[in-house]
């Protein structure tokens, strides 16, 4: 089942791993948005440069570390997603907190292991 996906911290650059996320969720059949610091694509997927009113957004899926993720904080809870992934490196107390008292889902996983091992 295909889970609407925003990657937040998108990136063109080959050897970041929203990159190979975005390649990985489009592979396997998933629709992707994506949100980054400057505009691009990858896989066909176009990375916007501001916040974006996407509708349908199961998971985001996190790529910035916790400092830059701060005025995405009211965003992402008005996406009203069923999850929020913090991948690597991107664990965030305070959001985690105010995804909770909003009822969003948290999951402390790599994007790329879930997707390569059938747990996403």
């Amino acid at each position: 089942m295909s889970k609407k996906t925003l990657v937040l911290g998108a990136s063109e650059n080959p050897m970041r791993y929203s990159n190979l996320a975005i390649n990985s969720l489009v592979h396997r059949g998933h629709e992707v948005a994506a949100v980054g610091l400057r505009k691009g694509e990858v896989a066909g997927i176009e990375i916007h440069n501001s916040k974006q009113d996407f509708d349908g957004i199961d998971t985001v899926t996190l790529y910035m570390n916790p400092k830059n993720q701060e005025p995405y904080y009211d965003y992402i809870i008005g996406l009203a997603p069923n999850r929020v992934i913090f991948n690597p490196g991107t664990e965030n107390p305070e959001l985690i907190r105010r995804l909770r008292e909003n009822n969003i889902e948290i999951e402390v996983a790599c994007t790329l292991v879930m997707l390569s091992t059938n747990q996403y």
